[in-house]
């Protein structure tokens, strides 16, 4: 009698092979997603590590930067955002019907500077819309830039001072303003730093008060 033990050979199915492929395929591609997902989470790290270093120094050095400037190109830097003073800012908006154009409106602007800085820069986004709220057209303008340029550059606004400028020139649906409304919200706003916290008004009216230094030397007489 045989008592060795019997070795049976069971030849794998065609499903069952083609299941036993896709597990293997699903297997290494869970691995290899992991290994890059890994790869790139330690890559991404190392990155913005580098990019808050190189911010760290570039905030650092922009006082040396600034002073290193031109007096022009660092007078556009001297300033601060304060959106409290929008108080002291008028800004009107009306949208006209050009004659003889039917349908192309025209919005004019107008801002008056009521306080005692100068705005180095104002944005404003500018909505025409119809009585019932719908927006018929909206844009962002400049309403006044550290310098004065073409393309909407239009310089800082002085204490005191009207400015008026044409914000769009389109053609719209329309065959009376009176159905149209124009709102003016605004975005941004900067001031320029005056010297020893007073106001750009204060100190020009004590520079041009100073009186002269008695202890200057008086010129020389010739003899």
């Amino acid at each position: 009698m045989n008592d060795f033990p019997r070795i049976i050979y069971k030849r794998h199915t065609f499903l069952s092979s083609l299941a036993m492929g896709l597990s293997a395929i699903i297997i290494a591609f869970i691995v290899s997603c992991t290994v890059v997902i890994v790869y790139g989470m330690n890559f991404a790290g190392e990155k913005s590590e580098e990019i808050v270093a190189l911010v760290e120094k570039a905030v650092s050095g922009l006082p040396e930067l600034q002073e290193s400037l031109p007096p022009a190109l660092a007078d556009m830097l001297n300033d601060h955002r304060q959106p409290d003073y929008a108080a002291q800012l008028d800004i009107t908006a009306k949208t006209t019907l050009l004659p003889n154009d039917q349908g192309t409106v025209k919005t004019t602007v107008e801002i008056v500077n009521n306080g005692k800085e100068v705005v180095s820069l104002l944005s404003m986004r500018v909505v025409v819309m119809t009585s019932q709220g719908d927006i018929f057209t909206e844009s962002n303008e400049w309403g006044a830039t550290p310098i004065a340029a073409d393309h909407d550059w239009r310089g800082p606004l002085m204490p005191g001072s009207r400015r008026y400028f044409v914000a769009s020139h389109r053609r719209l649906p329309v065959f009376s303003t009176d159905e149209l409304k124009t709102e003016v919200e605004i975005t941004d706003i900067r001031i320029w730093n005056s010297e020893k916290g007073s106001t750009w008004f204060e100190g020009r009216k004590s520079s041009e008060a100073k009186p002269p230094d008695s202890n200057a030397a008086a010129p020389a007489e010739n003899p």
